[in-house]
Order: C-alpha cells, then structure tokens, then sequence
C-alpha cells in the first residue's frame, strides 16, 4: 500500500467524523454545553478544508475514470483526443490535491494559538549567565515586537547589573506558542565577560521553559490540593519593604511545584498571576509526565523537550549562533540578538512539520 492509499483511509474516517460533527453541531444540546460545543466547533473547522479538498478530489477521480472509459469505447479521433487532454489535465490537478491533502494530513500544533508564559533561569556561569538571561529577554522582547506581539513580566529576580537569575513573562497574541515552542531547552553562550581581564572565553548556561497559558476551563485545581501563602513583598535585592502583605507563595500539594508572586501591589492581582503561571507549569510537568511514559510521543517534537537539553550555542567571538537539533548554524549572531530570529523559527517548523508529516 503506498502512502496516498493510506491517507485515503485516513481520509475516508475523518470525512465520517465530519459528517457526525455537522449532526452534534445542530444538535441543542450541545449547543447549550459551551465548553463541549467550542471543543466540538474547533474540530470542525480543522477538518472542513481537508473535507472540501477530498471532496475536490473524489470528484476528479471520477471524471478520470469516466475519461478513461470514454477512450476504451469511443471510436471517433477527436473525441479521444479530447478525452487524452482531459486526463492529462486531471492528472496534474489530482497530482495537486494529493500534496495539498498530505500537508493537511500533518497532525496539528496542540495550543498553536495560544499564549505563552516563559521562564528564562540562569544556570553554569553566575552572572555571566544572568546577563546571558538578561540578553535573551531582549531578544525576545525585540522579536515580539516585530510580530506586534505584547510582552508582559511576571516575575523577575535582578542582578543589579542588567542580567536576571530568573525572569517570568508572558507573550499574548497570534500564534505565539506555534512560533515560541522551539525555544524550549538549555541555550548555551561562549563570549569573554565584561569582568574577564584575561580576555579568556567563558561557557555559560541558561534554561528556557515555554509554557502555552492555560484557562480554568484547561486545568483545573481543586482549593484543597493548594496553600496559598501571602508574605511582605520585597524590592530589588530586597532592599525596599512593603509595608503591606501582597506578596503570594501558592504551592501545589500533589506536585511540590511552588509559584511566588510580588511584582504587584495587589494582592489579588498577584495571586490571579500566580495561579496563571501554576495552571502553565502544571500543564507543563503533566505533558513531561506523558512523555515520559509514552517515549514515543518525543519523535513528534524537534528534540526530547527536555529544558536541560542544549538546544542552541550562541558563539560571540565567531559571530555564530547554532540550533543542534536541526544543525543549521547562522554567522550573524550579531543580529539575531536584536531579534532577527525568524529564520531559525521558519527552519525549526519546517523540520517539525516534515517529522509530524512522517508520522501522519
């Protein structure tokens, strides 16, 4: 069986599931179940331009067929002829169909239109690393701006010296997880630090987390599997002290994983941000936990996802920035931290998409 009579399987199931969703989509029940209607409407519209190419094509196969029958019992030259030119014409058309069925085939980016939240953490190198996460949040900040994307920080913990031990933001607008999500692993700078006399290069760390923001209606966190702690809020270094208890520790019980929020004055407003990054690193440890048990799943991704993983080396004295995971290497790091990192992005989702598409 070659791979289009598989996808023609494929096809053939999907266009049954099609038809059942155009019955449940009128059906008042469902309509009244928001949240099961929006799921049910989502996969609708996934599968109604695959539908109306297999419909396309259905119908070219048919006129063929009936083309090429027409040769066998036709006697009449010109009528052959015609019939000759007309297969040829569905042949190249059909031939467009099965490309255009088989990109459409790739299974879909899960939350390709979400939001993100992302953590930048220094790691080896101290405040060579801090300023490497500094230097990163600017590059990113930059990109996003040319996607007119909107940056919001979270959380931050300063080095007093432009670098970050850890910073926590989040980027809203189109797409941005489908374009975000490769950033995902250990970034790793080779550059001689601003504190280095010697002129000697050093290696640096940073790990990298890209969380797509989760609604209520995605995750959902019983009150009695959290703590929520609320603490004075302190400033830079923890030199200023709020007089007033707005800080929030929020820790989630049946994982350990702990959220801490103080960059608002209030209360509410950092507690309703904390609960937002808890729902994205739930999210988060939930799929790492279904990777684990299903290792499978890893061939779906560019890399195991694994943050500890090095996913990229910014070489500063060469001008040269490498993705491992696709081994493409840019002599223009230069610009690339200005933000100029859509080539990487572009190059990253074509080799997933040609990865998925091997296992569609």
């Amino acid at each position: 069986m070659n791979n289009f009579e598989q996808a023609i399987e494929k096809l053939n199931k999907m266009e049954t599931r099609y038809k059942e969703l155009t019955e449940k989509l009128s059906d008042a029940g469902i309509i009244n179940n928001q949240k099961l209607y929006k799921e049910l409407s989502k996969e609708f519209s996934y599968l109604e331009p695959i539908m109306e190419n297999f419909k396309k094509y259905n119908e070219s196969i048919k006129q063929k067929n009936e083309s090429e029958e027409l040769l066998t019992s036709e006697k009449d030259p010109e009528i052959i002829n015609m019939a000759k030119e007309e297969i040829n014409t569905l042949n190249i058309g059909i031939e467009k169909l099965e490309e255009a069925l088989k990109k459409q085939l790739i299974p879909p980016v899960k939350n390709a239109d979400k939001n993100i939240i992302m953590e930048i953490r220094a790691g080896t190198g101290g405040d060579e690393a801090a300023l490497f996460s500094g230097d990163l949040f600017k590059m990113y900040t930059r990109y996003a701006e040319k996607k007119n994307w909107k940056v919001e920080i979270i959380t931050s913990s300063d080095t007093g010296l432009g670098g970050y031990k850890e910073i926590i933001f989040m980027i809203s607008g189109k797409n941005v997880y489908d374009n975000m999500r490769f950033e995902y692993g250990g970034h790793r700078v080779q550059r001689i630090p601003t504190t280095e006399s010697q002129g000697r290069v050093h290696t640096s760390a940073v790990t990298v987390a890209v969380m797509p923001e989760m609604e209520d209606t995605d995750i959902e966190i019983k009150p009695d599997e959290i703590r929520i702690d609320v603490f004075r809020a302190g400033g830079s270094g923890g030199q200023h002290v709020n007089k007033t208890e707005s800080a929030v520790r929020i820790t989630h019980n049946p994982t350990g994983i702990v959220v801490q929020c103080q960059d608002s004055p209030s209360q509410h407003l950092n507690k309703n941000t904390a609960m937002k990054v808890l729902r994205s690193r739930l999210y988060d440890y939930y799929e790492e936990q279904k990777m684990k048990e299903r290792s499978n799943m890893r061939k779906e991704q560019v890399g195991s996802g694994d943050r500890s993983q090095k996913v990229r080396t910014y070489n500063f004295p060469q001008n040269r920035v490498t993705d491992h995971r696709i081994n493409m290497t840019l002599y223009k790091l230069d610009i690339f931290m200005t933000g100029e990192i859509e080539e990487m992005i572009e190059a990253l989702k074509i080799n997933d998409a040609e990865e998925r598409m091997k296992l569609s």
